[in-house]
């Protein structure tokens, strides 16, 4: 993979984690974060570079999604979780 290339897929997976740590829900924050760190893992020893671009761009697309939903989120606040709470002792 070139250097160039190889910084763009950076930049975009740490986009992705910060975007995904925004959302207000526990839940989709987590399982956003997990499928990020394994579709990345999945595809690290990649070297086709269609399939990259085209990975690239799906990624992209998603991060897009993830920011309207995040955005989405906000406007519809909900009660935290217990496991969000800081402890009451």
């Amino acid at each position: 993979m070139a250097a160039s290339s190889r910084a763009q897929v950076l930049r975009l997976y740490r986009a992705l984690l910060r975007e995904s740590q925004r959302f207000g829900s526990y839940n989709y924050r987590t399982y956003a974060i997990r499928r990020i760190r394994d579709a990345f893992r999945e595809n690290k020893n990649l070297s086709d570079s269609e399939k990259i671009e085209e990975l690239l761009n799906k990624a992209k697309a998603n991060l897009e999604v993830i920011q309207r939903q995040v955005t989405i989120g906000q406007l519809y606040s909900t009660e935290k979780l217990v496991i969000e709470s800081p402890r009451n002792t």
